[in-house]
């Protein structure tokens, strides 16, 4: 991963006191080299300053772009200084921020602190999905999702079921996690999780259930072991403590949350921890994420 500028919440004052300032922040991010046309190439361009966000004319083409084009921000009508705020507050607390408190921080309603919060774990899952898992990987599945009485336990349970893949360094240390909602825990779905999230030739560690076996077949070395916590307690071990973790995370800070946007929940938290040695540098790197993902509507995350 590229170093990004470190900032902490004085120069991060100090620096964006306006709409203005964080377009000029933003134009260096779209455009490090100068102003390039997106549909010609072209590398002049006229200014219009409208309400809200200067407008760029490419002088060839007449193309016209804002900053916020083809960005988490676009046709956002929130000033740009409490999206700057809002992401900086994500990148900066472990625990997350939940839309009641991004509500009350910069004075907007809760429908947009909620948006605003679902944009960012987009871009944040963008970022990853381009990223595998590499080397000694520990996979499992996990059960989330508030209990039914009288449901069922483990596999089998009605809760929300999700695939967790965790890389090792040389000397065991957990690396990178990716975690994905799946729809039942058959062989053929690992395949796909595995062929998607793991480079080939990497070495994933499972418990014995059946459908693992699977893996062996796609060109990946795998190495199940029954899971005795009592006779065997380092088999797995980092694997669950994350997902303790995750669930921790759920539950500390997004109180009620429901299947349906788990996913972006999960990505926040995977985000989260497969850069956490960045310290310092956790707003400018989410806000490069944020610059370059496209943005998803309302109606899209409640349809």
């Amino acid at each position: 991963m590229a170093k990004h500028e470190t900032m902490n919440l004085i120069q991060f004052q100090k620096r964006f006191v306006s709409d203005d300032a964080c377009q000029d922040h933003l134009f260096s991010m779209k455009w490090p080299n100068g102003y390039v046309c997106e549909k010609c190439g072209h590398n002049q361009y006229y200014t219009t300053k409208t309400r809200k966000l200067n407008l760029y004319e490419c002088k060839q083409c007449r193309y016209q772009a804002t900053v916020t084009v083809g960005t988490v921000m676009e046709k956002t009508r929130t000033d740009l200084t409490k999206w700057f705020l809002a992401i900086f507050l994500v990148a900066h607390d472990k625990r997350g921020v939940s839309a009641t408190m991004l509500s009350e921080e910069l004075d907007i309603t809760y429908k947009t602190a909620w948006l605003i919060l679902h944009k960012i774990r987009k871009a944040m899952g963008k970022r990853d999905a381009s990223y595998s898992l590499a080397g000694i990987v520990e996979l499992d599945d996990a059960f989330f999702g508030a209990p039914t009485e009288g449901g069922k336990r483990g596999r089998g349970t009605e809760k929300a079921t999700v695939l967790v893949g965790l890389s090792l360094n040389e000397r065991g240390h957990p690396q990178y996690a990716k975690m994905e909602v799946i729809p039942d825990v058959k062989g053929s779905t690992l395949v796909k999780f595995a062929n998607e999230s793991i480079q080939p030739g990497s070495t994933i560690n499972s418990d014995a259930y059946r459908s693992y076996r699977a893996l062996a077949k796609e060109g990946f070395q795998h190495e199940p072991k029954e899971f005795n916590p009592v006779e065997n307690p380092d088999h797995l071990q980092w694997l669950h403590t994350i997902i303790s973790n995750v669930k921790a995370f759920l539950a500390g800070t997004y109180h009620g949350l429901g299947e349906k946007h788990l996913q972006a929940y999960l990505n926040e938290f995977c985000y989260r921890f497969n850069r956490r040695k960045f310290r310092g540098e956790g707003f400018n790197r989410l806000l490069s994420c944020c610059a370059s993902a496209r943005t998803i509507t309302y109606s899209e995350l409640v349809g």
